[in-house]
């Protein structure tokens, strides 16, 4: 059994937390800056920066106290090396090399998307590779077929915004606040999505990929009409975001023979309605549906130690001049989609 300690900076939570390689989550802690960003209506990189550096120190020593371990007993350092905000990034990265310095322990500089990929199974023992996987979140739209460790093939990915970027440039057109996903599904709750007659990019295409700047723009122009609720265009938006993501799940499955099982990750999976259609397509195709609880799907550094513990298994670990990444695909050999640039 290896123990991993995990740190997570690439945006704007900062957290720390020990786990084991027998998916044993002996601490967790999380500081949120919710309160920092809500005035600027989203994420300001340089006050995201300044708070890790101002909490992470804390926050491992919270971690190792509260497990009743010390640093010099873990295994190894892993830590997000990106993509993500290039301060936050270089901010948890020097402190995990630091103490993979100071202790003489391995550092194991961890993409933030594997955190994310590989999530699944530290709640879910029984899920096997490969899977088929919808990683939604923020910053990223893609369809993923993951083989195993350090191994994934992407089947398609956004051509513009991702479907969280959509969801909170959303909610801020509307007036919802921030954070922008749980508060459109909140307004949602109380809205008909048949109501405000919103498009769904790219459904029925023959190109594999997403695209949700559209139905952004769209929603600008339903709110400035004044014909609409704001809950009528929550609920509308969320229902055409949910099509897209289905129509582009269900085609990529046609490309993913073998597969286990249906398996969604990101910050956009902790989306009830999302995980309810996801549900019901996995029924359709005769697979198991697998989604991490909430509190795994949002940022967090379980699931960094996690991916760490699984590569440290496998002897994949880092020399310390790894760099700090804004941008890291997980499969670099993925061909460019149309439009995507950085996003690929």
């Amino acid at each position: 059994m290896s123990l991993i300690l995990g740190i997570e900076s690439s945006c704007d939570e900062t957290a720390a937390a020990l786990v084991t390689s027998e998916r044993r989550i002996l601490a967790h802690k999380l500081a949120g800056q919710e309160a920092a960003h809500r005035p600027f209506g989203g994420v300001v990189p340089e006050i995201a920066a300044r708070a890790h550096v101002e909490i992470l120190p804390a926050l491992v020593e919270d971690v190792l106290s509260e497990a009743g371990i010390d640093v010099d007993e873990v295994d190894a350092i892993a830590a997000t090396a990106g993509p993500g905000l290039i301060g936050g990034v270089m901010v948890g990265l020097v402190t995990a090399k630091g103490l993979a310095l100071a202790t003489g322990k391995p550092l194991i500089a961890v993409n933030h998307l594997e955190g994310h990929a590989l999530s699944p199974m530290l709640a879910q023992p029984s899920l096997a590779f490969p899977y088929l996987l919808l990683l939604v979140s923020g910053g990223h739209c893609q369809l993923l077929f993951v083989e195993g460790v350090g191994r994934y093939r992407r089947l398609a990915t956004t051509i513009d915004d991702a479907a969280g970027e959509a969801f909170d440039k959303s909610a801020k057109l509307l007036g919802l606040g921030f954070p922008g996903g749980p508060a459109v599904e909140a307004a949602a709750k109380s809205g008909n999505p048949s109501v405000v007659p919103l498009p769904r990019p790219l459904v029925g295409s023959a190109e594999p990929h997403f695209s949700f700047a559209g139905l952004k723009s769209a929603v600008l122009r339903a709110r400035d009409s004044g014909r609409y609720s704001v809950e009528d265009v929550a609920a509308s938006f969320q229902q055409a975001a949910i099509d897209c993501l289905i129509d582009r799940t269900a085609r990529a499955l046609r490309n993913a023979d073998g597969a286990t099982a249906l398996v969604v990750a990101g910050g956009v999976a902790a989306n009830q309605s999302v995980r309810a259609a996801l549900t019901d397509l996995a029924a359709e195709r005769g697979l198991p549906f697998v989604a991490p609880p909430q509190w795994l799907c949002t940022d967090n550094a379980a699931m960094i130690a996690w991916a760490g513990a699984l590569r440290f298994e496998e002897g994949l670990v880092d020399a310390l001049d790894a760099p700090a990444r804004a941008r890291w695909p997980l499969d670099p050999s993925a061909e460019k989609a149309r439009g995507a640039g950085v996003k690929a």
